[in-house]
């Protein structure tokens, strides 16, 4: 079975292993940062360096990110949300794209080079946005700017930008070890598939605990995700048709990676924020499966009979 294909059997998987077993899998929480690491990196070696061009394209997505999350963030305060709504949303748009973007977009006509660099940058963006964010939001809040600002990049660095330079370090200083690690890009797969187990058990695991007290916040945030799934996809569309790529500007800006997102709302924010990225997931994941449905429906009403 083709990878695109069992991508759709792992969230309900993840979902169900996560009902289950919700309780013993908040434990393995300090396992998630190695597996998105060794994620990035498998993806980053297989990835020529040297054919990494930053476009307009990618700073008008990037820019997007960094002030809708925030500008969110913000909005919702002021029309009287809570803060775990808020931090929910601020995440969910913040969150980087999904090294798996690469294969769905490849497969609907995307270019491959323009949603690797993307990959690449948009995480780099993340791992330098999100320590000056949570430094004010969240909580670590309440120690010294510079201090918590250090101290979350500190920790999300190794697990988001870590990566990228050991993988141009091996490309330049240790084709011998680069290419022996491309042999098991397909790893990447299922440790995306564990990750994600993981990190949405975290989240059913605090909706149980503190789902009956906050289950107004839980239903915003389930319409919020939708609705920022639908805006995310429909302006990468639109930007990535100004730049010759529509199918990967949507991509790049729609399909989030949903494991890392909710490891970040676990560790920096209010823990139920996670859900909102967990709902987007089930969203984006929905989108994605009908897009390549329509690719094939298509591409099988105009093959020859």
């Amino acid at each position: 079975m083709q990878v695109h294909k069992l991508r759709s059997y792992v969230l309900p998987f993840a979902i169900v292993v996560g009902l289950i077993f919700h309780h013993y899998l908040v434990y393995l929480r300090d396992v998630t940062p190695y597996l998105i690491f060794t994620i990035l990196l498998l993806n980053n070696v297989a990835v020529d360096m040297k054919k990494l061009k930053v476009t307009m394209l990618d700073v008008w997505l990037m820019l997007f990110q960094i002030v809708v999350s925030i500008g969110s963030y913000f909005l919702f305060k002021a029309f009287g949300a809570s803060e775990i709504v808020a931090q929910g949303v601020l995440v969910g748009v913040l969150c980087p794209v999904a090294a798996a973007s690469v294969v769905i977009a490849t497969i609907l006509g995307a270019n491959r080079e323009t949603v690797t660099t993307y990959t690449i940058v948009g995480n780099l963006m993340v791992a330098i946005v999100a320590p000056i964010y949570f430094s004010f939001i969240g909580i670590l809040q309440d120690l010294p700017f510079l201090d918590s600002v250090w101290l979350i990049f500190r920790r999300v660095a190794p697990t988001i930008a870590l990566p990228f330079f050991v993988a141009l370090f091996l490309q330049r200083c240790a084709p011998k070890a680069n290419a022996f690690l491309c042999k098991y890009k397909g790893l990447s797969f299922y440790l995306w598939a564990a990750a994600l187990t993981i990190t949405l058990g975290q989240t059913i695991d605090f909706m149980f605990q503190q789902g009956r007290q906050e289950k107004s916040n839980i239903l915003i945030m389930g319409i919020a995700s939708i609705v920022y799934c639908v805006i995310q996809f429909a302006f990468g569309k639109w930007i990535g048709g100004r730049y010759g790529d529509r199918i990967a500007g949507g991509q790049m800006l729609g399909q989030k990676n949903s494991a890392m997102g909710i490891w970040i709302a676990n560790t920096y924010l209010l823990p139920l924020a996670s859900v909102f990225p967990a709902l987007y997931s089930i969203w984006q994941n929905l989108f994605n499966s009908w897009q390549m449905w329509r690719k094939e429906h298509r591409n099988a009403g105009s093959s020859p009979a």
